[in-house]
């Protein structure tokens, strides 16, 4: 990881399975030139999956729920409420974990791209390279776009670390050289994977999916749109189930709504159902709905099917109840269908196609059992239409924070006095450790 970084890179061994996502880890191995056959390969992309599943199980999350209006935080620790508060301090030690977890999987996905670049043994098919280093540059892709929306430019790390000091010195990128690195990732991913569906690894429609995102990001409306509708019309192997709750209840995974989702078991549970769930049913809930999304959750002409998303315990307390299974086996959902009609929703708007993008807004509505004739010629209504339906069809997903962030209404809907605050700070761990590293505008370092 980044903490200068005091960590030796290690991947997670699996054995006796079909998929490397459904299996335990049985023991560690470390050290450069482990990747020699087919066996370890898959190994290694696995290991970098694990460490794409711990950061996003909580502390990621933590930020984009917290920062934003749709969760409230019933604990006690200080810390945390300074997400609410958007007085979010260096020494935070969720942003510092959140840093850390972050480029761990960087670190690994670094360890896998080098030791299949440089392998010229006959040990591994050329399939399998393939796809094991496309889903490397895939994952190294996602880590730093979740990087740079919580913190700007970040250091671009493209080499593996293997001892304190290695990266001492390597400064903060800008930016835009930061979404250029994310984009050379996907675009090195998409020409490597096929197109395959698989709703729990990467492959080149996870891809468009997540350019699909990036180009939203990027206010690129032709790309988002275009990208967004490769995976909309493949209608084979993805769809809006109906109704709104069909893709998570029942203990389901990996359903045709699904695009990209985080694989958790009972021997390695995704930690989010304990934040949610009530102390009745085994949890803390610590992460609760506001106030806010109560109201909406709960009137009729606004949350139609969504309103499951909330429960009552035996205290008469609202609690989210997207995570819920007693195994704790709940995946996380990176990607669903429902933000492909949105994101080209949005893209369409843009580029003041009205029509269509009714027509995917309208999709959505009516798959949560909500009137699907809405109706307007104002850009800025179906733009605060769209802004109102990803709140309610992600509510308890990391979108909201970073919804608000994007189309420069964060201050206005949250009430933050001061711009700078829309970037967290630099973890002071970080700063502490390297001198060039320099701290985001408006934070003492």
């Amino acid at each position: 990881m980044r903490t200068k970084f005091i960590y030796i890179f290690y991947l997670l061994l699996f054995t006796n399975c079909s998929s490397f996502l459904e299996v335990d880890p049985k023991s560690s191995i470390s050290g450069d030139g482990i990747i020699k056959d087919e066996t370890s390969a898959n190994a290694a992309i696995s290991g970098v999956y694990d460490a794409l599943r711990s950061y996003y199980s909580v502390n990621y999350q933590s930020i984009a729920y917290l920062s934003g209006d749709n969760v409230q935080w019933t604990g006690s620790q200080s810390q945390i409420q300074e997400f609410i508060n958007h007085k979010v301090n260096p020494e935070n030690g969720t942003i510092a974990s959140t840093w850390n977890g972050i480029y761990t999987t960087i670190n690994r996905a670094n360890n896998v791209i080098r030791a299949i670049a440089s392998y010229e043994g006959d040990g591994i098919p050329t399939a399998v390279k393939d796809k094991v280093l496309g889903q490397a540059y895939a994952i190294r892709g996602l880590a730093y776009f979740d990087l740079v929306r919580v913190w700007g430019g970040v250091p671009l790390i493209k080499e593996p670390t293997a001892k304190v000091g290695d990266n001492i010195g390597i400064a903060r990128s800008t930016v835009e050289q930061t979404y250029q690195q994310i984009l050379d990732d996907l675009n090195l991913a998409e020409g490597l994977l096929t197109s395959t569906t698989d709703r729990f690894a990467f492959t080149k429609k996870t891809v468009w999916a997540l350019k699909a995102r990036y180009y939203l990001y990027q206010k690129n409306w032709e790309k988002a749109r275009d990208y967004a509708k490769l995976l909309i019309d493949d209608q084979s192997d993805y769809e809006l189930i109906a109704p709104y709750y069909a893709f998570f209840k029942n203990d389901v995974t990996g359903t045709r709504e699904s695009v990209f989702e985080l694989f958790y078991s009972i021997n390695e549970p995704n930690p989010h159902r304990a934040q949610w769930q009530p102390q009745t049913n085994g949890g803390t809930r610590q992460w609760a709905p506001s106030d806010p999304l109560i109201a909406l959750l709960t009137n009729t002409s606004t949350a139609g099917a969504r309103s499951v998303l909330i429960a009552k315990d035996n205290q008469n307390r609202w609690y989210g109840d997207l995570y819920y299974r007693s195994s704790g086996a709940d995946p996380t959902y990176v990607i669903r269908i429902a933000e492909l009609y949105l994101i080209r929703a949005e893209a369409y708007a843009e580029l003041n196609e009205y029509n269509l993008a009714l027509a995917d807004l309208n999709k959505v509505r009516k798959r949560a059992l909500l009137p699907d004739n809405l109706f307007t010629t104002s850009k800025s209504n179906l733009l605060l239409w769209i802004e109102n339906e990803r709140r309610l069809e992600f509510a308890f997903e990391a979108h909201r924070w970073f919804d608000l962030v994007r189309t420069g209404r964060a201050q206005q809907v949250l009430g933050i006095g001061e711009s700078f605050r829309l970037l967290l700070p630099i973890p002071y761990s970080q700063i502490l450790a390297d001198p060039a590293l320099k701290q985001n505008p408006g934070y003492s370092s």
